[in-house]
């Protein structure tokens, strides 16, 4: 996989959670298109988070993510844990 995008009506917020997971994002806008977020992943995955339009399901997703659980905010211990994203998104985080 090189690209996930995930679509949200509350773009900062998610924003936010996932960049306390430690994913690094960034500010883009391509050509007319919307203002939006990406984050380049160690393996070269790209991470976009874009804003959803009205009446778009935006929560039927699951996820599963490797961090490093001392440097998440807030700190994770190591282990797995099922968290949920502003959206209401299941993420399965795996802390080392």
């Amino acid at each position: 996989m090189t690209l996930l995008v995930l679509y949200s009506p509350q773009l900062e917020e998610c924003r936010r959670f996932y960049q306390g997971l430690g994913l690094d994002f960034a500010a883009e806008q391509h050509d007319q298109g919307p203002e939006h977020y990406a984050a380049v992943l160690p393996n070269g995955m790209v991470f976009e988070l874009y804003p959803a339009r009205p009446g778009r399901q935006t929560d039927a997703l699951r996820l599963g993510l490797a961090v490093n659980g001392s440097t998440a905010t807030p700190p994770l211990t190591p282990g797995r844990h099922i968290l949920a994203d502003p959206d209401g998104r299941t993420v399965e985080v795996h802390s080392t």
